[in-house]
């Protein structure tokens, strides 16, 4: 039996973007700032991690930046290394620069 994906939510409130699983809750924080979305932390409760949420939750992350037309900068090691695995968002990342 496949197991349906939580979706993630864009609670853009609390400057974050959560997934609700088993009564845990995953982030991954985020600031906007002009035309640039910072993505801050990303914290996958241990009872949940290797179930693919901090994926899941950088690639939402990602997506609402190409959508709204805002450039990434990549403060969190794990949106980096994601990044790194996936090139096809490279052209929406730019340097941590002042504005």
């Amino acid at each position: 039996m496949e197991r349906t994906q939580p979706p993630v939510i864009d609670n853009q409130a609390e400057r974050r973007f959560e997934l609700h699983a088993d009564g845990d809750l995953s982030v991954l924080t985020y600031r906007i700032s002009g035309d640039r979305i910072r993505l801050i932390h990303t914290e996958v409760p241990r009872q949940l991690r290797g179930r693919g949420y901090a994926e899941m939750l950088a690639r939402a992350a990602l997506e609402r930046a190409a959508r709204d037309h805002l450039r990434v900068v990549a403060l969190c090691p794990f949106v980096r290394a994601f990044l790194e695995r996936h090139p096809e968002y490279d052209t929406l990342v730019v340097p941590d620069t002042p504005q």
